[in-house]
């Protein structure tokens, strides 16, 4: 620096020009805050759009600033009643206006002071004093530009200044200046050429120091990749060694703001383009770049017409005017693709290092410096793409879409995250350079200094004191002092300022503002299949957004913040459904291949076979032979890509983006990419699953169980691959959702496959049951179609034998199977109780009857005197086939859970079947409700234990109850014989049963008498003795009857007996051989046998 009037020394130059630059950067928040609710009708101040006051803003504005408060009274007389909470919320707006003004008087001081002080600016040599000068400069213009963008800055400043006169009698004391600056400043740029003429030396020394540089950072992507740029393994001999530059912190100077210093900096010193060449070359060179400027955030300053709308009226300008005409014609045919094509060499740039950087960390330290220059580079192509995009000045868009936009934010991440990473490798290996090499260097450039303080040469020892004396130095003699000083600042950033460098070279929160531009390049990402590996740039890139944020503007923290959480939250929402809608496509795929292998499929082949083998011609000539199943997963071509194969490489792609990273923190928020798509499966999955019972509620139809099974396990082998993808736990999914399936209800209150399965067995099948429709078949143990008039929609034998139940077990699991008990005990319980009424009704008979059993004639007039006895067979029919389901049922889920957990069964049925004698009731029955759970037999069910006991008679006492009981089951017993009437009770040796389900009442009787003489305490045994010699008696008297009518399936009812004891845990042959002779009941099985044999033959 060169000495003049006053020592720049003691200015204080640096703490100036570093808090006056942060106050700008403020101001412009602020101000940019202020034009963005003007702009807005919901958040403009409401004294602005009040009609009352409509009249009184005109008013203003057309006389601002002078001030007439007397002769217009009438007009001012609604503003005297609103002046208080004028002054009160206008405040904030005018005050900020009036902090423009004291930032704009302490630049104009600071910039009389750097040329009274002949300050030497060479942004090579002295890059930070140079580079805050420039940056001062431009943030000063930007201000003052985005200050005259406000419309209603008039109408604030009049309205405020109007209420603080009527309040205090005077105006405020700065609205004379403020006024003044308002008008002044209405055309700012044209304003600030004027008051730039003194400062133009300053200025356009300060510019043309850029003649090296900015030329060097503004190349094409061919001269980028004939030179190598930022390749570490280009020159491999060289790859340890420290990358290294004269201009160190200009390499990865940001070239926006480079464009920025160069226009505004020349329009306002542009004297000098008409007699410097090199400045008129910069000038033209940052002109053909673009064709519009960034003024903050999304304001944007359009650089051709401005600059032709200032030249035009200045005499001796139609070159500039004609040099400005052609510079616009080479941004708008040229720039686009030379932009486009600096992308896609950085793409490939920035995936190399990153790639060389991830293999090799301990090169961060001597390349640091490319990778903040490819950062730097990077930022700068995307922030002119998203200006440029969104004010497209021609016809051709196609340079303005870039769909691999994202692949280059994702290579900045990626280099971000490694800083972030190895931050103490480059720290360490700084430190050691500093030390080292640099003080060395140092002091050997002190020591040849022609004008030195004996202190210098121990430069490293005293390094404060040191640099305070070399104030007295001109740095512009001392060149190579410059530089290496610039070096080691940037050293020393290495150590101190990773973060903070980070930030200026690759912070790209000004995504913030261009909201819609930044969705509409997520989506294009996602829907480029090559691209959705690098759709977790756009999440990753709202952890910049804070960044923007700035201390003289608090209030916009939150409104940022929660823009951040919005767009981050939503992109991870999207990438979670892609993955999720891709995942399901898989499944459809995989479950339609599944269902090929499905039993029923095979039929066809077979018969196909068997034709062939007996040599007859089926079909048409020339029918294709149907492709068997696998035949998708021979390839003759490599070439040969299938859906499933995209649809597994676009899911791949997908996930690798999702296991990018664990979490990532925005605003103090924590967001789990991996916990998105575990909840979308988890919803997806639940859907899946009810969707696939097909369910159809008008029709009755529903998936068999055995084929909702194939597909459920084949849709969980897919979801068990994404393990493979992404680091989720798929079985955390499978239990959610699997144990959500076992229960009534889901956790959303949605049906599950329990509750339509449960309601389909009891509503449909067993509906059909007692209709007469479907017969139980002990022999298959299935319940299978009897042939009627009209044929039912379903064969009930595919949905209720062994391998359809065990499957159904499967899929229910235990507490959907103890549901599905449940709602039929609640059916059965309906029944007793209806039964019970019927008792009700016939209890003086029946009590005749139970004690005169040994007494034909009067029994038989006693029976003459009896009602609704075929109702009661009827319901302890349908009893005894619910009970036969429920036993099904339960031997299914025996079978699955001996399969799944063979040892803790074992110990339940050990448990179970070792229960003393003397064991107290309810202790048996916890046993038994353990036991049933699992799917064992009990002697007395616990499930119909509970359902019993619920019913309560109101005004009955536990003995009528009792002795409602005893009689309920004498009237079963008394009613048997006239079963034998019935054409449908013959008994069926083949499937060892009556096709009207009578076979059923030996459960129905036994189950029934367990429970209730359980609850009401009474001796099972002794009640099942006394239905057996009345069911006995009462069947012996039959075979007196001479009518056949009454007789004709007598041998199939009497059958009925050993049924009961067959079936009764408390009941023995010899007991039946006492009250019922067995030589009847063998000549009844042989009469059964005998007359199947002659009606089949």
């Amino acid at each position: 620096m060169s000495r003049g009037a006053l020592q720049p020394s003691q200015q204080k130059l640096a703490e100036k020009f570093t808090i006056l630059n942060d106050r700008g950067i403020g101001m412009l928040t602020r101000i940019y805050n202020i034009k963005k609710a003007c702009g807005d009708p919901k958040a403009k101040p409401s004294y602005l759009v009040d009609k009352n006051l409509e009249s009184v803003v005109k008013f203003i504005v057309r006389k601002f600033p002078a001030i007439e408060t007397r002769n217009n009274n009438q007009q001012l007389t609604q503003l005297q009643k609103e002046k208080s909470e004028i002054l009160k919320n206008l405040s904030l707006y005018y005050f900020t206006f009036v902090d423009v003004m004291e930032f704009k008087d302490n630049v104009s001081e600071l910039l009389n002071t750097i040329d009274a002080c002949q300050v030497f600016f060479d942004v090579t040599v002295n890059f930070d004093l140079t580079k805050n000068y420039l940056d001062l400069v431009v943030t000063y213009t930007t201000l003052m530009m985005l200050l005259s963008r406000i419309e209603e800055r008039k109408a604030i400043i009049g309205l405020y200044n109007y209420a603080h006169e009527m309040t205090h009698g005077a105006s405020d004391r700065e609205y004379p200046r403020l006024g003044q600056m308002i008008v002044d400043y209405e055309n700012p740029l044209k304003k600030m050429m004027e008051e730039f003429v003194p400062h133009g030396k300053s200025l356009s020394d300060a510019l043309i120091s850029l003649q090296m540089v900015y030329p060097r950072r503004n190349l094409s992507a061919d001269q980028w990749r004939n030179a190598q740029l930022l390749s570490l393994i280009s020159a491999p001999s060289t790859m340890l060694n420290p990358a290294q530059s004269d201009t160190m912190p200009c390499e990865y100077l940001s070239l926006d703001c480079m464009e920025k210093w160069i226009v505004f900096g020349f329009v306002l010193c542009h004297a000098v383009l008409n007699t410097d060449p090199a400045a008129l070359s910069l000038w033209k060179l940052a002109l053909q770049s673009s064709t519009c400027l960034c003024l903050f955030r999304d304001e944007v300053f359009h650089i051709h017409k401005a600059c032709e709308d200032l030249f035009v009226n200045i005499r001796g300008y139609n070159k500039r005017l004609n040099d400005i005409k052609e510079c616009k014609e080479q941004a708008l045919s040229q720039a686009g693709t030379m932009h486009r094509e600096r992308r896609k060499f950085l793409r490939s740039a920035l995936k190399e290092l990153a790639t060389v950087l991830s293999d090799q960390p301990g090169l961060l330290g001597p390349k640091a410096l490319f990778v903040f220059m490819a950062l730097s580079f990077a930022r700068d192509e995307i922030i002119w793409l998203l200006r440029h995009a969104d004010n497209i000045q021609k016809k051709s868009t196609d340079d303005f879409i870039d769909k691999h936009v994202a692949e280059l934010i994702f290579y900045m991440e990626e280099l971000r995250a490694h800083i972030r990473k190895y931050g103490p490798v480059m720290q360490r290996y700084y430190v050691q350079y500093l030390s080292g090499f640099d003080a060395v260097i140092l002091n050997e450039l002190v020591q040849n200094l022609s004008v030195c303080p004996e202190d210098e040469s121990i430069i490293m020892s005293s390094f404060v004191n040191t640099m305070t004396s070399l104030t007295s130095l001109g740095i512009a003699d001392h060149r190579e002092l410059g530089k290496m000083m610039n070096t080691i600042i940037f050293h020393t950033k290495m150590v101190d300022s990773l973060v903070e460098m980070l930030v200026e070279t690759s912070d790209i929160s000004i995504f913030c503002f261009y909201s819609r531009a930044f969705e509409k390049m997520f989506q294009q990402c996602l829907e480029l299949p090559s691209q959705s590996r690098h759709s977790i740039s756009f999440p990753l890139l709202c952890t910049h957004f804070m960044s923007c944020t700035h201390e003289l503007c608090p209030e916009e923290r939150h409104h940022i913040g929660d823009r951040s959480l919005s767009l981050c939250n939503m992109f991870l929402d999207e990438m979670a459904k892609q993955a999720r809608n891709l995942i399901t496509d898989i499944c459809t795929e995989q479950c339609t291949l599944s269902d090929q292998l499905l039993p029923k499929h095979c039929a066809k082949t077979i018969s196909q076979a068997v034709n062939k083998k007996s040599k007859k011609l089926t079909g048409k000539k020339g029918e294709p032979e149907r492709e068997k199943p696998g035949v998708e997963s021979m390839r003759k071509n490599r070439l040969l890509v299938t859906n499933l194969d995209k649809l597994h490489t676009a899911l791949s792609e997908l996930c690798f983006s999702i296991n990018y990273v664990p979490n990532m923190v925005v605003w103090e928020h924590t967001f789990t990419p991996r916990e998105y798509l575990t909840s979308h499966l988890e919803i997806r999955f639940t859907k899946s699953i009810v969707g696939m019972t097909m369910y159809n509620q008008a029709t009755q139809e529903i998936a068999k169980p055995s084929e909702l099974l194939t597909s459920v396990r084949s849709y969980m082998t897919v979801l068990q691959s994404i393990e493979n993808y992404v680091q989720i736990d798929i079985t955390r999914v499978f239990n959610n959702v699997l144990l959500q399936q076992t229960q009534h209800l889901d956790s959303h209150g949605e049906p599950t496959i329990t509750s339509l399965y449960t309601n389909w067995y009891l509503e449909t099948l067993l509906r059909q049951v007692s209709n007469g429709h479907i017969a139980y078949f002990p022999a298959m143990k299935a319940f299978v179609n009897l042939p009627t008039e009209n044929e039912l929609t379903f064969n009930a034998e595919e949905y209720s034998d062994i391998s359809e139940m065990r499957s159904l077990s499967e899929l229910l699991g235990p507490y959907g199977m103890k549901f599905l008990s449940e709602s039929l005990m609640w059916h059965i319980s309906s029944q007793v109780a209806e039964l019970k009424k019927l008792v009700v009704d016939n209890v003086e008979v029946l009590n005749q009857m139970r004690t005169s059993f040994d007494k034909p004639e009067q029994m038989a007039a006693l029976f003459k005197k009896l009602s609704s006895v075929d109702s009661v067979l009827k319901r302890m029919t349908i009893i005894g086939v619910i009970l036969s389901f429920r036993s099904l049922a339960q031997e299914a889920l025996r079978d699955v859970l001996s399969f799944h957990i063979p040892f803790l069964v074992s110990s339940v049925e050990d448990f179970k079947d070792h229960i003393p004698r003397e064991t107290d009731m309810k202790v048996a029955m916890n046993v038994y409700e353990l036991s049933s759970a699992a799917g064992l037999p009990c002697e007395i069910d616990p499930a119909l234990v509970v359902a019993l006991s619920s019913q309560k008679s109101e005004n009955i006492s536990p003995e009528e109850e009792y002795k409602i009981a005893c009689l309920l089951m004498v009237f079963v017993a008394v009613s048997m014989p006239t079963l034998a009437s019935n054409v449908m009770s013959q008994y069926s040796p083949a499937i060892e049963g009556h096709c009207n389900n009578i076979h059923c009442l030996a459960k129905a009787v036994n189950q029934i008498a367990a429970a209730l003489f359980t609850i009401h305490k009474g001796s099972i045994e002794d009640r099942l003795k006394e239905f057996l010699a009345l069911a006995s008696s009462s069947l012996l008297k039959i075979g007196q009857e001479t009518d056949k009518m009454t007789t004709r399936n007598r041998e199939s009812v009497y059958l009925l007996l050993d049924m009961i004891v067959q079936e009764s845990p408390f009941l023995t042959m010899d007991l039946l051989e006492s009250c019922f002779p067995y030589v009847l009941l063998r000549n009844a099985y042989h009469a059964v046998y005998k007359q199947s044999i002659s009606s089949s033959a």
